[in-house]
C-alpha cells in the first residue's frame, strides 16, 4: 500500500518545514541500496528549492543549484549517507542515457542519497522501493507536496 502525506507550502519557510519533516522520515530508513527520491512537478514549482532545503538540513554547505545542464551533481556528506546526488532527467530522451552516466552504480550503494527531478522521463529504472514527491500549484499559487513511499512489485 502507498501511504500519501499531503503538505501545503505558502512560502520558502513552509517548504523548509516540509523538508525537515521529510528528512526526519528518511533518516529512519534501513536501506540496503541508495535511498532514491523522485521529484515531479511543472517547471518552477520548487523541486530544486526543496532539494536545497533537504541538503542544507543534512549539512551540505555548498549551494545546491539545478543540475539541468550537467544532469548529475554530487555532494559529500558526513552522516548516514556518504554522498548526496541531485539529478535532473528533464533533458534525457530515455533511461539508456541515464544508465550511461553510472545510474546503476549510484543506486546500488546504500551510502547514497539520490534526488532525481523529472523521474517520469526515466521511470523504468527508478528503483521499486523509492520515495516520490509531486509538487503542484494549489490555490493562491501555494505549493502542494504529495509525498509517498513506493513499494512497486
Amino acid at each position: 500500500m502507498k501511504k500519501i502525506v499531503v503538505k501545503t507550502s505558502k512560502n520558502i519557510k513552509d517548504t523548509k518545514k516540509i523538508a525537515r519533516f521529510f528528512v526526519s522520515k528518511i533518516l529512519k530508513n534501513k536501506n540496503k541500496k541508495a535511498l532514491v527520491v523522485g521529484l515531479s512537478g511543472e517547471l518552477g514549482t520548487g523541486k530544486t528549492v526543496f532539494v536545497r532545503a533537504v541538503g542544507g538540513l543534512l549539512g551540505i554547505k555548498r549551494n545546491i543549484n539545478s543540475p539541468t545542464f550537467v544532469i548529475i551533481k554530487k555532494y559529500p556528506m558526513k552522516n548516514k549517507y556518504k554522498y548526496f546526488f541531485h539529478l535532473d532527467a528533464y533533458r534525457l530522451k530515455n533511461e539508456h542515457e541515464l544508465l550511461q552516466l553510472g545510474w546503476r552504480e549510484i543506486v546500488e550503494n546504500k551510502e547514497h542519497l539520490v534526488f532525481i527531478e523529472w523521474p517520469e522521463n526515466v521511470v523504468k529504472i527508478i528503483p521499486r522501493n523509492s520515495h516520490s514527491i509531486r509538487i503542484s500549484y494549489s490555490k493562491k499559487r501555494y505549493r502542494t507536496f504529495k509525498i509517498q513511499h513506493n513499494r512497486r512489485a
